[in-house]
């Protein structure tokens, strides 16, 4: 898939873990987890908006794309 997910990355940067992230972002531990392994097929603004206010980042630090 070219579009990479580098939620784990900015996870780290923070020192937060997907509990944490996945309370303050109030969304379930499992999609949050398929997220953030690259396995979802889509993702709602408002959940992107979410993650990027509690992770204090933009969109393109979690979204990347790759030709590879």
């Amino acid at each position: 898939m070219p579009i990479i997910v580098n939620l784990d990355v900015m996870m780290a940067k923070r020192k937060m873990s997907l509990n944490e992230l996945s309370e303050k972002v109030d969304l379930t531990l499992s999609n949050l987890s398929i997220l953030k392994t690259g396995k979802a097929k889509a993702i709602r603004f408002s959940t992107l908006e979410a993650i990027c206010k509690v992770l204090n980042c933009q969109p393109g630090d979690i979204l990347e794309f790759s030709e590879k």
